[in-house]
């Protein structure tokens, strides 16, 4: 049995109807909806880091941070001082990562209240973008779009391309600013020109989606390289499937099944199952169905439909695992709950004893939380 994945991680958004990223939205951070397994009909941003601290490389949680104790009054936020002031240099300082400690700690006040002395003392623009990303996410402070666009803007206009990049994605939805995609991507040319990954990310997906910019596979592929070659997982991920179909780069599986397992390793949940169907396979790289089973049950359990379907049948026909008829079926359910049906499957369970089928909901309405 070999696995495929009919449209679930196409990429091409393109008007010849060809199906888009799996994984791109052009939401900021803050209001950024979950991970979905399925695809999207337009590209979506990969999610962007926190800001630098002070002397240090910028701050990448991977999750949102647990909300800080409540305080009582906002302590007072002075504005941004006008780029006509010289910037005061920042001082060789041992506490220039407090700024940066707090925030990793959840005491967002204190980040607050350090970066805006920060600001304004020494203009100093890794805690401007510290305090654009607490403006736009509301950490520690009410969210306020228009400041955190402030501030971006003066830490961006300071050289900052973290805030080049986070200036860009409020540009792109129209926060604090009206939209303007244009100025979105001169932003996002400037970060990328500066190294910055998800901004090099962004960029190509602007060139793959073919509107700021005429469609260039060529040039998607470039800045999906440049990134991919910095960790991004998101654009380790893209550019596999690019190498998978022959866009923009020459069709190659085996560079796509490394740039899958890396992207895999990185967590990313499209590409976990990618890699597991050339696991499979053996597409790219040595056949391999128990890591291949085992990834997939890891996708399963985080919920991609994809890889519940695929280890559904798995389990079913007992081709590279154990047939657990039970457990198989069980995930066929959890898929069909969210669209993902397979008439192989449907007939499975129909030949099904009333008991098995029996155990086979019961087994399904648990894992979905349903009574």
């Amino acid at each position: 049995m070999r696995f495929s994945r009919v449209a679930a991680v196409a990429i091409w958004c393109v008007a010849c109807a060809s199906p888009a990223p799996a994984q791109i939205s052009l939401t900021p951070p803050g209001v950024q909806a979950p991970p979905r397994a399925a695809p999207k009909a337009a590209p979506k941003v990969a999610p962007r880091p926190a800001p630098k601290a002070p002397a240090r490389a910028a701050p990448k949680p991977a999750a949102k941070p647990p909300a800080p104790k409540a305080q009582q009054d906002d302590p007072p936020v002075p504005q941004p001082r006008s780029d006509t002031e010289a910037p005061a240099a920042t001082p060789d300082d041992a506490h220039v990562d407090l700024v940066y400690g707090a925030f990793q700690r959840g005491q967002y006040r204190t980040a607050l209240t350090l970066a805006i002395k920060r600001a304004n003392e020494f203009q100093d623009p890794q805690a401007m973008t510290m305090l654009g990303e607490l403006y736009a996410q509301g950490l520690g402070v009410k969210r306020d779009d228009a400041k955190a666009v402030l501030w971006y803007r003066q830490a961006a206009d300071r050289g900052d391309r973290e805030a080049m990049q986070a200036l860009a994605m409020m540009h792109m939805a129209g926060r604090g600013t009206p939209p303007d995609r244009n100025a979105a991507a001169k932003l996002l040319a400037a970060a990328a020109k500066l190294g910055e990954p998800t901004a090099a990310y962004n960029l190509g997906m602007l060139y793959l989606e073919g509107q700021v910019f005429p469609q260039d596979f060529v040039r998607a592929a470039e800045l999906f390289r440049q990134a991919a070659d910095a960790g991004n997982a998101d654009a380790q991920y893209t550019l596999a499937l690019f190498y998978k179909e022959g866009r923009g780069v020459d069709k190659n599986p085996v560079e796509a099944t490394r740039l899958l397992r890396a992207a895999s390793l990185a967590d990313n949940l499209d590409a976990q199952v990618e890699y597991a169907i050339a696991l499979y396979n053996g597409t790219g790289t040595a056949k391999d169905e128990a890591g291949a089973v085992a990834l997939l049950t890891k996708a399963a359990r985080r919920g991609s439909a994809i890889a519940q379907n695929r280890l559904a049948r798995v389990l079913v026909t007992g081709q590279g695992a154990p047939m657990d008829k039970i457990e198989g079926l069980k995930w066929h359910l959890v898929a069909k709950s969210v669209g993902k049906g397979d008439l192989m499957l449907d007939e499975a369970y129909a030949q099904l004893s009333p008991e098995d089928r029996g155990r086979v909901e019961a087994a399904a309405k648990k894992w979905l939380g349903v009574k």
